[in-house]
């Protein structure tokens, strides 16, 4: 019998691991501040996550999207990893969750 993989368990562990990735100008991780649009994740354990910056000329967008990968390949069950970087829609503060919000005083 062939085993099913259960890509919304794998889906949560790669939030969590998001979750541990900070913004280094905001004290806030970026799965909260809102910068994680969507993960993929097929039968394959090839995970695919969609996220935008908070501003293009953002001083990391050249470490910030590598270190996600890094992090997320890291999972014992991910096979690849890759990062797609986009802005559309552009972030605004109305993405982030009402804990980032909480956090830097804005409710």
């Amino acid at each position: 019998m062939e085993t099913s993989i259960d890509t919304n368990a794998l889906g949560e562990k790669i939030v969590r691991v998001l979750k541990t990735i900070y913004d280094p100008e905001i004290p806030v991780d970026i799965y909260e501040l809102g910068l994680i649009y969507d993960v993929f994740v097929n039968e394959d354990y090839e995970v695919k996550i969609l996220m935008t910056l908070t501003t293009p000329n953002c001083p990391v967008a050249e470490t910030l999207p590598l270190e996600v990968e890094e992090k997320v390949k890291s999972l014992d069950e991910v096979k690849t990893a890759e990062v797609e970087i986009t802005f559309d829609p552009p972030w605004s503060q109305e993405l982030m969750s009402e804990e980032a919000k909480l956090e830097l005083g804005m409710l």
